[in-house]
């Protein structure tokens, strides 16, 4: 079995507010880096128990360079370090027979621990007019190379969220969201339990696991916060600006292009200041 880990931080284990996950000026960042390896680790020590022979960790938060490989797991791959072209699932392929997303959280405009969508600059992400998250568009891109998601962990409502997508996906349930910034968490040693239970689960039940599925061609659609961040995405090639939305959409048909173009029109959006 090859397993494909994409670890974000939000939705680790103990993570509740931003001191955790910014690298910067987080006061707690260091603390949350070591929490994050542990949660990874659990996933991975279950996925060995299961019969997995290679595993390949994305990290998968910020600048990608949160994880402790010193503290990693000795049998995970890790693939850290930005800029990468797909992002939180580089490397992934067709070669995969699982993908598991660890530490996620749900999407912008939603409740959830620290919830968003790729960036500050998103208000809302939709394929094929169904909006999506991080959660949401990441499965959609694995199932375009056949690969099924069949675990997410994260607080309760991130689980809600894959549930939505996937109604047969594992959830290891880590915190139960109180607000944005607050959340009941487990003992951790319960927390790395359900880890490994819910990965163990899920790895056992492969063959009934199905890949998400989208029609194409792939029409990928962007909601901005202000016409300004719009305007700068609308500057790639064979995009279309609705202004009424601040939005752009682009058609494609590849799921590499799917994921570029989501990230050229973040990247470009970024560079449009509020005044």
């Amino acid at each position: 079995m090859k397993l494909f880990i994409s670890a974000d931080m939000e939705g680790t284990s103990g993570i509740v507010d931003p001191s955790y996950v910014k690298p910067e000026d987080g006061r707690n960042y260091e603390r949350g880096r070591q929490l994050m390896t542990d949660d990874v680790n659990a996933v991975v020590e279950a996925a060995l128990e299961c019969g997995a022979e290679e595993i390949v960790v994305a990290d998968s938060h910020h600048q990608m360079n949160n994880l402790l490989l010193e503290k990693l797991h000795p049998k995970a791959k890790l693939l850290a370090g930005s800029p990468r072209d797909f992002s939180m699932m580089q490397g992934l392929d067709e070669s995969f027979d699982a993908a598991i997303f660890v530490g996620y959280h749900t999407r912008q405009g939603v409740p959830g621990v620290l919830s968003h969508t790729m960036s500050g600059v998103i208000k809302h992400i939709y394929i094929n007019d169904h909006v999506v998250g991080e959660f949401g568009f990441n499965a959609i891109y694995a199932g375009l190379f056949g690969v099924p998601v069949v675990m997410v962990s994260g607080d309760d409502l991130v689980a809600e969220e894959a549930r939505q997508l996937i109604p047969g996906i594992y959830t290891a349930v880590v915190k139960q969201a109180v607000s944005r910034t607050a959340a009941l968490c487990l003992p951790l040693a319960e927390s790395r339990a359900v880890l490994r239970q819910q990965t163990r689960a899920a790895l056992r039940s492969l063959a009934q696991a199905v890949p998400v599925t989208v029609s194409k061609p792939l029409e990928l659609t962007i909601e901005f916060c202000h016409a300004g961040q719009a305007e700068m995405a609308a500057i790639l090639p064979f995009s279309r600006y609705v202004p009424e939305r601040t939005a752009v959409s682009l058609t494609v048909d590849h799921p590499h292009d799917l994921y570029k173009g989501m990230r050229a029109m973040l990247n470009l959006a970024g560079t449009a200041e509020f005044f």
